[in-house]
């Protein structure tokens, strides 16, 4: 089902935005979120992850691009770059990193032992993934729509 409750055809899922692959762009929250407890080279790998499946998206998108015209094909990678970018990776990277912070932060005042606030800050962090996805999506997708795309409408 789309969000606006018709049922999609087959041709208009989008495997990078309408399935579980979207969760992909979001492997670097989950390293955020376990940041306390792994090597810093870990969380650097799910960076490099969500990097992947930006890519990835950038390219599918350009490809389907039909037109011969290369300023439309630019036009639809720098859109889906920028906005993949900053839906899956720098903005819910960064929630995740300070909801993390100011968790383990909070909880340093508490009489838990160290690897109990480490534990409860992962868990926290790896709780709001879900919340933040949608809103965040749709913040990307207003902010896009009234700077960027005004200019450079994608195709």
């Amino acid at each position: 089902m789309s969000k606006e409750g018709k049922t999609m055809k087959d041709e208009d899922i989008d495997i990078w935005r309408d399935t579980p692959v979207r969760f992909l762009g979001y492997s670097n929250e989950v390293g955020e979120a376990f940041r306390a407890q792994v090597p810093v080279n870990f969380v650097r790998l799910t960076y490099g992850m969500a990097f992947l499946y930006v890519l990835a998206d950038t390219r599918h998108k350009t490809l389907k691009v039909k037109s011969p015209e290369m300023s439309k094909k630019l036009v639809a990678a720098a859109d889906t770059l920028t906005w993949q970018t900053l839906a899956s990776v720098a903005i819910p990277g960064y929630t995740i990193n300070r909801v993390c912070f100011y968790s383990l932060a909070l909880l340093s005042r508490t009489k838990l032992s160290l690897p109990v606030r480490k534990w409860t800050t992962t868990a926290i962090g790896l709780g709001c993934i879900p919340f933040i996805v949608h809103p965040i999506d749709k913040f990307v997708d207003y902010l896009m729509d009234h700077t960027v795309r005004v200019i450079f409408p994608p195709p």
